[in-house]
């Protein structure tokens, strides 16, 4: 469910709050070659199922930075800010890859509101983000991102 917010103020109130989790997403044999193909990372792992079949994982296995990537659109699952002339994505405080991610499992994210505090303009605002695997304890990446938004 995605949480609604207008403006910094509303921004601000959402401190602490955990935001939920997104919708599942697939991870294809598709994507991951896309993906490949718009990186120049070909490596066997990931674009050869059946030498996949036979690596360490027993699947091909989805690019970390290609899970980190669908963060963005599963974030707008999360939360949607109103009242402001833009948001940015200002970076990434930490990331880590602590499972692999099979094609054809599914993923979702997991966000909680870390902070928002007061930049000339706007606001920055931390979140803590974590990549789960469905079936899995263990999650795909954990990461810390950072965004600003200007009023």
């Amino acid at each position: 469910m995605t949480t609604t917010v207008n403006g910094l103020d509303g921004l601000k109130s959402l401190v602490g709050q955990d935001l939920g989790a997104s919708s599942w997403l697939e991870i294809t044999q598709e994507r991951v070659n896309t993906f490949a193909e718009a990186t120049g990372d070909h490596q066997w792992i990931h674009v050869d199922p059946e030498r996949a079949a036979q690596g360490p994982f027993r699947a091909p296995i989805a690019h970390g930075y290609l899970t980190l990537s669908l963060v963005i659109p599963l974030f707008a699952d999360l939360l949607k800010v109103e009242g402001t002339k833009m948001g940015v994505n200002y970076g990434l405080e930490r990331v880590r890859f602590p499972s692999p991610v099979r094609v054809g499992s599914r993923i979702r994210l997991a966000a909680t509101v870390v902070g928002v505090e007061d930049v000339p303009g706007g606001v920055q605002s931390t979140f803590d983000f974590t990549v789960q695997i469905d079936g899995s304890d263990k999650p795909a990446c954990v990461a810390r991102a950072v965004y600003r938004q200007y009023a």
